[in-house]
């Protein structure tokens, strides 16, 4: 995982924002192509979500993965895009409001999403550290379940297998410490979904 220590110095920061573009683009991608379906719309929104990187470098709290708050951006670029498209769609209609409010229901607000995913990084951290590394191999940097066996020597079924029993585990978690009354939101369900 790459340590995402911006500093100061251009030259350092254009090195460690390479190293992160180089280990989660591929990752990112997948995570926005999952929602939009578009090959090249889901091409520009990695560029913004990378643009926003370089932008809030000096933000960037060093103790935090850098692959949730990669996650988090691209979900949230994502969903606008989708959002904006949705209203595009149904210009046709002489009031928004109804549609809002469906809206508001089905897309959570920034602060929930971020509290969702702080729980979900705890569950993570929950999990023994053979799943862990299992989880964050394949979800968060995309690897295969066949690039992680290899990487960890373990056999494709055990990589399968501890998959499985994460997203058993880590939706209970959820559902267990939920602030919204045992309703996961989109945000999360996407990041099990595709386990």
């Amino acid at each position: 995982m790459v340590k995402h220590q911006f500093q100061n110095d251009p030259l350092h920061n254009r090195d460690v924002f390479d190293q992160i573009y180089k280990e989660y683009h591929k990752a990112v991608y997948a995570n926005i192509f999952k929602l939009i379906k578009d090959p090249s719309i889901a091409e520009d929104i990695l560029q913004d979500v990378f643009f926003a990187l370089w932008e809030n470098k000096a933000k960037l709290d060093p103790e935090q993965p850098v692959s949730a708050w990669l996650f988090v951006v691209s979900y949230n670029r994502s969903i606008s895009y989708l959002r904006k498209k949705i209203k595009q769609n149904i210009s046709y209609v002489d009031s928004y409001d109804p549609f809002h409010t469906v809206a508001e229901e089905i897309f959570p607000d920034q602060y929930l999403i971020e509290e969702e995913l702080s729980m979900l990084e705890e569950a993570i951290n929950a999990l023994s550290p053979q799943k862990q590394k299992v989880f964050r191999l394949c979800r968060f940097e995309g690897k295969s379940q066949k690039e992680t066996a290899q990487l960890l020597g373990l056999s494709t079924e055990s990589v399968k297998d501890y998959l499985k029993q994460s997203k058993y585990f880590i939706r209970e978690y959820m559902l267990s410490r939920n602030p919204t009354g045992g309703i996961i939101s989109v945000s999360v369900l996407v990041m099990l979904v595709y386990l």
